[in-house]
């Protein structure tokens, strides 16, 4: 299924991703969970990636962090970062690249986060590794971090651990260590997943203000159009491993859609500012679902009239034993010697 491509916004370009596979082994069987994927990003922008659940976004972000888990492995093409391709690199000069060009906010800051380390450890580690700064100079650094994704109060938060901090202020942890080397790149993989909509709109706004600030081009994992809507210059649809779409921001979410996008994946939507933005039922444009939906609709109303037709036999039924236990009770009393006032009395 090959991916309809669109104009891309001018810029240098920063990242090249072409033709990306990647396999998982599940036992016997082998999990083709990126399939050919291929866009680029440039300086600056922040490109979508989104698609329903399981159909290999956080999987490619993995991939092209070569932090896959130990039953996948990268098995075709190419990850370029400008000019260096980081498939061919040895994990030590693999090891110098992530965090400090590429880096990534993970979907769980509870789990992503070292539970026994202080919040300033986890922060200055990346400070120390990538940019060669330690004792004071990183602990200030850390703190110009902390303040500079809202966290208040930075000072006391440095010495505290990760399950002192509310959900938000994790996720402002994880943004500012992976803020800490200045990357040329940043994936954010759900970022705002587990966020109340309030807090979410903080991460988004703070997300906005880096990227002017700093000129990083972001990677968005995300299935939410919601936040497509408002971060996003370019969005890529994804749905079983492959891209199946590309384009701009304000043609994904308008009323026109491609037949070529899958089910689930692109419901109609409004713009931005509409106090009516919401999303709208989806409705089915894949053509390998078609037929399924149609079958499984046609057997979910059969059902429906099996369990209406059993519930009418039940009523039947009840109505008919109601009936004759009523004429076996009035030919008892009619049959009684003294009659039918004395059995009723």
């Amino acid at each position: 299924m090959g991916a309809t491509t669109e104009g891309t916004t001018t810029g240098d370009r920063v990242l090249e991703v072409d033709g990306l596979q990647t396999e998982l082994e599940a036992g016997a069987e082998t999990v083709y969970a990126v399939d050919g994927v291929s866009f680029e990003l440039r300086r600056g922008e922040c490109f979508a990636l989104v698609g329903e659940s399981g159909c290999g976004k956080s999987m490619t972000a993995l991939s092209l962090m070569r932090l896959l888990p130990a039953a996948g492995r990268v098995t075709g093409g190419a990850v370029r970062l400008k000019t260096q391709d980081l498939l061919a690199l040895p994990e030590v000069a693999m090891r110098a690249v992530r965090g400090r060009r590429v880096a990534m906010i993970f979907q769980e800051p509870a789990t992503s986060l070292n539970p026994v380390l202080t919040v300033g450890r986890q922060i200055t580690e990346v400070i120390e590794r990538h940019l060669n700064v330690t004792g004071p100079a990183a602990r200030r650094r850390a703190l110009e971090l902390l303040e500079a994704v809202g966290i208040p109060d930075g000072a006391r938060r440095l010495d505290e651990y990760p399950f002192q901090l509310s959900g938000g202020l994790r996720q402002r942890v994880m943004i500012a260590a992976a803020l800490a080397a200045d990357p040329e790149v940043l994936i954010a993989d759900e970022a705002t997943t587990a966020l109340d909509v309030t807090i979410q709109a903080q991460i988004l706004d703070l997300l906005r203000r880096l990227q002017t600030e700093r000129g990083m081009a972001i990677l968005l994992i995300t299935h939410d159009l919601g936040v497509v809507a408002q971060v996003a210059d370019r969005v890529a649809v994804m749905y079983a491993g492959e891209i199946v779409e590309i384009g701009a921001r304000a043609r994904r979410c308008c009323v026109r859609r491609s037949t070529r996008t899958p089910r689930c994946c692109l419901p109609r939507c409004r713009a931005p500012g509409d106090a009516a933005h919401r999303s709208q039922p989806f409705r089915g444009r894949c053509h390998r679902l078609r037929r399924r939906m149609r079958c499984s609709d046609a057997v979910s109303r059969r059902a429906a009239t099996r369990r209406s037709r059993c519930a009418g036999r039940r009523r039947r039924r009840w109505s008919r034993w109601r009936g004759a236990e009523k004429a076996t009770r009035r030919a008892a009393i009619c049959a009684s010697p003294a009659g039918p006032r004395h059995a009723s009395g």
